[in-house]
């Protein structure tokens, strides 16, 4: 059988040293990063990859998309795709700094706590998302859109970055994602007025909702936070917090770990459905989501 390739492509200076780990203990025997990617580089490195081994080995080759700009990644997604030359193809898997494998089991997460502790699921809820122009909150919001919820993006710096990405999401997704400012806390507690899911994927070690502010939502259900640096950006959510109470109301909060563990597991089964398949396979956070959502139970 032939070796199996990992190709690691990235726009930035470094490749992440936590991409490489996870990606050699799932079982790839080779990797190669490439580091300063433009998009305009991806097609050539593509096809100097599939055309390099035969047609049989293709999966037994894959491509890494790292980074941390969903759209670009997902751009380099397409520009991958566009290069093979059938039967010439390899597998493809875009994780741009590990954001879409950690929105996909923060949204799981999520999903599995509305089940078992409401009865309930996504689809119309409304999920309101700080840390609006970051690639996890764009997964999340994505993820939920595409269960059926109202997913709102918040702007710290304003509502105008926010609505651009907003729009980007509907001409690719065909979805509606809303976008409101949170520069001030008035305009973060109007925010959340209507919320059945707060989510924290703001700056780490930034206070976003206090205990005071939760009282503005009075219908929340589930709070989940990803950061794990004190202190917690929303209060009552510690990092290993797991459906605990929230300060007040009737809602439950989730950790930074929580979310972690099945990230890690979801990360680490993505990389193994490409050494395990036997056709090539193109994977990004919907995939993850399938899989986060199984592993979150």
């Amino acid at each position: 059988m032939a070796r199996s390739i990992l190709h690691m492509l990235t726009p930035l200076k470094h490749m992440s040293p936590f991409d490489v780990n996870m990606a050699i203990d799932a079982g790839f025997e080779t990797l190669i990063p490439y580091t300063g990617v433009d998009l305009t580089d991806v097609v050539s490195l593509t096809q100097d990859s599939i055309f390099s081994r035969a047609p049989q080995d293709g999966v037994r080759t894959g491509i890494f998309i790292g980074g941390k700009n969903a759209e670009l990644a997902l751009d380099m997604v397409d520009r991958a795709k566009k290069a093979f030359v059938p039967p010439f193809v390899n597998h493809v898997f875009a994780d741009p700094a590990g954001s879409f494998t950690t929105g996909a089991a923060m949204v799981a997460e999520v999903a599995r706590a509305l089940k078992a502790k409401f009865g309930t699921d996504l689809k119309g809820k409304r999920i309101v998302i700080f840390g609006g122009a970051g690639v996890v909150a764009y997964v999340a919001a994505v993820i939920g859109a595409l269960e059926g919820a109202h997913s709102v993006l918040v702007g710290h710096d304003g509502e105008e970055r926010v609505s651009k990405i907003a729009f980007t999401m509907k001409w690719r997704f065909g979805i509606e994602v809303g976008a409101v400012d949170g520069t001030l806390p008035e305009a973060r507690r109007a925010a959340i007025t209507d919320a059945d899911v707060i989510l924290s994927a703001g700056p780490a070690g930034v206070s976003i909702l206090t205990a005071e502010d939760l009282e503005s939502a009075p219908k929340l259900l589930v709070a989940s936070d990803v950061n794990a640096v004190p202190p917690a950006g929303i209060a009552g959510i510690d990092v290993n917090a797991k459906d605990v109470p929230l300060p007040v109301g009737k809602g439950v909060g989730i950790g930074a770990l929580a979310v972690g563990n099945v990230k890690y597991q979801t990360q680490c089964r993505m990389f193994r459905k490409m050494l395990e398949a036997q056709e090539p396979l193109c994977l990004d956070f919907r995939d993850a989501y399938k899989l986060a959502v199984e592993i979150a139970g």
